[in-house]
């Protein structure tokens, strides 16, 4: 998957006394995008936890604010994965309001194993879905 495109409505909890959407819910907005990325790709989080006892976990966010959006808009969150890592990979993602760019981002995720957080080589099948 090399783009992935997830739309989302501003509702009036993801704005702040301005009227427009609250900086930190731009990563919100990321977050839903890559979980519906992941399940687009065949990967579901949960299932991953239980069945090798990995999980996915943000290490390091950049986000550039470019323009504000505000309650009722239509966003569409874009996902772009980098080619992947051993036990991390980078995602760029955009969030839009037709043409017009939002904010950007770079999301470094990695892969620790559950139970106490050590980095862990991304699975081969997790590498091949989220690169197919």
């Amino acid at each position: 998957m090399n783009r992935f495109e997830f739309a989302v409505r501003v509702y009036w909890e993801d704005t702040d006394a301005g009227g427009i959407v609250f900086y930190a819910n731009y990563l919100k907005f990321f977050e839903r995008a890559r979980t519906e990325w992941l399940r687009a790709a065949g990967v579901e989080q949960h299932r991953l936890r239980e069945d090798t006892g990995l999980m996915f976990v943000v290490a390091d966010t950049r986000v550039r604010y470019v323009a504000p959006a505000r309650l009722d808009d239509l966003l569409t969150v874009t996902v772009a994965p980098e080619p992947a890592g051993k036990a991390s990979l980078v995602v760029r993602q955009r969030a839009l309001r037709g043409d017009t760019l939002l904010a950007e981002g770079e999301i470094r995720i990695g892969c620790v194993r559950a139970h106490d957080l050590k980095p862990q080589r991304l699975p081969d099948d997790v590498v091949a879905a989220i690169t197919a």
